[in-house]
């Protein structure tokens, strides 16, 4: 005797075009662009921090400039999550905090592999280029109350700024 779950599967057709093409435009509509962002955040500090070689198993993958490459894209995309996070009580507003740690957990691991702080880059190769004119000047120091020059161009991060 037959109970009708086995025939009605059975007797299942593959979704036309059309339907396919239905469904996922029902879910596109669903989609919003943050949304992708966020994905796209995690999916390149996963990266970032397997190309640091740190994690076992990976160390033939280490590549700093992979690793500085994650970590600016992060920072450049990680403002306009916090625009679009502004205005929901949940959902993304919810998960900044946990990037924002990954992000900082994927900075020290591309220091502690030799990666250089953008700004000591900039530095380093400051440096070099005044030591071989001879017109190397320290640059000036900030007045109290005043942010110092990393933050003032934007280069560091500080929570809730």
């Amino acid at each position: 005797m037959s109970t009708g779950q086995g025939e009605q599967r059975g007797a299942e057709r593959p979704p036309t075009e059309e339907e396919m093409r239905a469904a996922y435009e029902a879910q596109v509509k669903k989609i919003r662009v943050e949304h992708v962002l966020l994905e796209d955040v995690v999916t390149l500090i996963n990266l970032g921090m397997r190309r640091t070689g740190l994690v076992e198993g990976t160390e033939a993958e280490r590549d700093p400039e992979q690793v500085r490459l994650a970590v600016e894209a992060v920072r450049a995309v990680l403002p306009l999550l916090e625009q679009a996070g502004a205005g929901e009580a949940g959902g993304i507003r919810n998960q900044l905090g946990q990037i924002r740690d990954a992000l900082s957990q994927l900075q020290l691991a591309y220091v502690r592999i030799g990666g250089q702080p953008p700004e000591a880059a900039r530095a380093a190769g400051a440096a070099g280029e005044g030591e071989a004119s001879g017109t190397q000047q320290p640059p000036p120091a900030p007045k109290p109350g005043e942010p110092g020059p990393a933050q003032r161009t934007g280069k560091l991060w500080v929570p809730g700024q």
